[in-house]
């Protein structure tokens, strides 16, 4: 059982600021149902300084105790001041939270930035890379990031701060790939993939749609039907509880499109049709 701090309990049993802000100038939206974290940051800002800030969370008590404090350190910021709040700074706030539990504070910092980006009317570059992870989604590109900010040594650090490598531990073996290129080390070369043909990539689709998103759609009374493949378009339409979940573009964006681009092939773009 983890141990948590006075500041954590009273974050997670009397959350601040929990909400949606109609209007809202910045909204931000990170996270992953299928991994069970999903977190949405509202911003309302007075010239340039942040008058009032909401979020909703779905996760576990230090998810809901990272945002909350979140929420309270960015009340009265200027917008370049709450650019420069990092995960360590939020987990501080709270006295810490446990190693395990450190990806709740990287969570809460993604939010922030995807808020500040809708305000400034730009988009948080889209992370990309090669997916390492299978089990949480997580690529090179996130590992790598928070190997260099948080100056982690070992996989286990990594599961802390972003989950990949907690599940089958396949990944392991590529995980220590990067934190040894990220230390100064030559990384190994990567393998090229075969470009597929249409008829490979769409039954490759229909595969990885069947046996590795439905079925955790499913688990919370969703689904999803393949509509159509276009090039590298993939449309598709999301069923039961999914279809009417606010949350519907993040699991489109960060599941769904993710584990296609993982399994099939990295130029796949998720597209949704409505009815």
């Amino acid at each position: 059982m983890w141990e948590y701090t006075e500041k954590v309990k009273e974050h997670f049993l009397n959350p601040r600021n929990v909400g949606i802000i109609e209007n809202a100038d910045g909204v931000g939206e990170v996270g992953s149902l299928a991994c069970g974290d999903a977190l949405t940051l509202y911003l309302k800002l007075d010239d340039d300084r942040i008058a009032d800030v909401k979020f909703q969370t779905f996760g576990c008590a230090s998810a809901i105790a990272s945002s909350s404090a979140l929420t309270e350190m960015l009340k009265g910021m200027t917008l370049d001041e709450a650019k420069k709040i990092s995960n360590d700074d939020i987990a501080e706030s709270l006295g810490g939270l446990p190693k395990e539990k450190m990806h709740c504070s990287v969570m809460g910092r993604e939010a922030l930035e995807a808020a500040i980006a809708n305000y400034e009317g730009t988009r948080v570059k889209e992370v990309e890379g090669e997916i390492v992870c299978e089990c949480f989604g997580v690529t090179d590109l996130q590992i790598e990031r928070v190997v260099r900010e948080n100056q982690l040594t070992t996989i286990e650090d990594v599961t802390s701060y972003v989950k990949a490598g907690g599940g089958c531990e396949s990944c392991h073996d590529r995980i220590q790939e990067i934190i040894d290129s990220v230390l100064g080390k030559d990384p190994r070369p990567k393998k090229k993939k075969t470009k597929l043909t249409n008829i490979q990539k769409i039954k490759m689709i229909e595969e990885t749609l069947e046996r590795e998103i439905r079925p955790a759609l499913e688990k919370d009374g969703g689904n999803i039907e393949l509509i159509d493949v276009d090039g590298n378009a993939v449309y598709v339409q999301l069923r039961g509880t999914c279809a009417s979940c606010r949350l519907s573009e993040v699991t489109l964006s960060k599941y769904v499109q993710t584990k296609l681009r993982e399994l099939v092939t990295p130029e796949l773009v998720v597209e949704e049709v409505h009815p």
